[in-house]
């Protein structure tokens, strides 16, 4: 039997799905608020069961918060490494984005960034799990502070990576329990 391996895009709507407060939406609300078609999405989940990230169908469909923080903090960095670019117009994101940028004052460097024209900062480009990252970001805020704290795991300092890995696991039990 062949293996489905998850694509950059299932952990997009797994992070939509742990945004979702528990509530799991419908395929066709998942594939307009991140951009993708109902397709996508349907893949993305059936992926996402499998790696025993999501929960069956049949059980709720709900992210499983233990599997979902191992993963995004300690598995997503191999399996989807952060790619850095050139100077570029963009959305802030890691540690240059909320909730980290509190803790994180702009410095001397350069913010990295989703790549955007629309985008209303200048940076490092990141290449985003997913193109349709950047649009999605734009249309839920927690969404973009969920993704901005993975963007963290995946590409940043150790010290980044500390506070983003303690924000996660918090956010994880707090959306998903209640």
């Amino acid at each position: 039997m062949l293996q489905a391996s998850l694509k950059p895009q299932d952990v997009l709507v797994l992070a939509k799905l742990v945004t979702g407060h528990g509530r799991r939406p419908t395929m066709a609300q998942l594939a307009l608020e991140l951009g993708l078609s109902s397709s996508q999405v349907h893949g993305s989940l059936k992926r996402l069961e499998k790696s025993r990230l999501v929960a069956a169908v049949a059980d709720g469909g709900r992210p499983i918060v233990h599997a979902v923080e191992e993963f995004l903090i300690y598995g997503l960095k191999y399996v989807f490494p952060a790619q850095r670019g050139e100077v570029t117009r963009g959305i802030p994101t890691a540690h240059a984005a909320p909730p980290l940028n509190r803790h994180f004052p702009a410095g001397d460097g350069l913010p990295p960034v989703w790549p955007d024209p629309n985008g209303d900062a200048r940076g490092t480009s990141v290449d985003p799990l997913h193109k349709m990252v950047p649009v999605a970001v734009r249309k839920d805020p927690a969404l973009y502070e969920l993704l901005s704290l993975i963007e963290t795991l995946r590409d940043g300092r150790a010290r980044e990576r500390q506070l983003a890995e303690r924000e996660l696991a918090t956010r994880l039990r707090r959306l998903l329990h209640g």
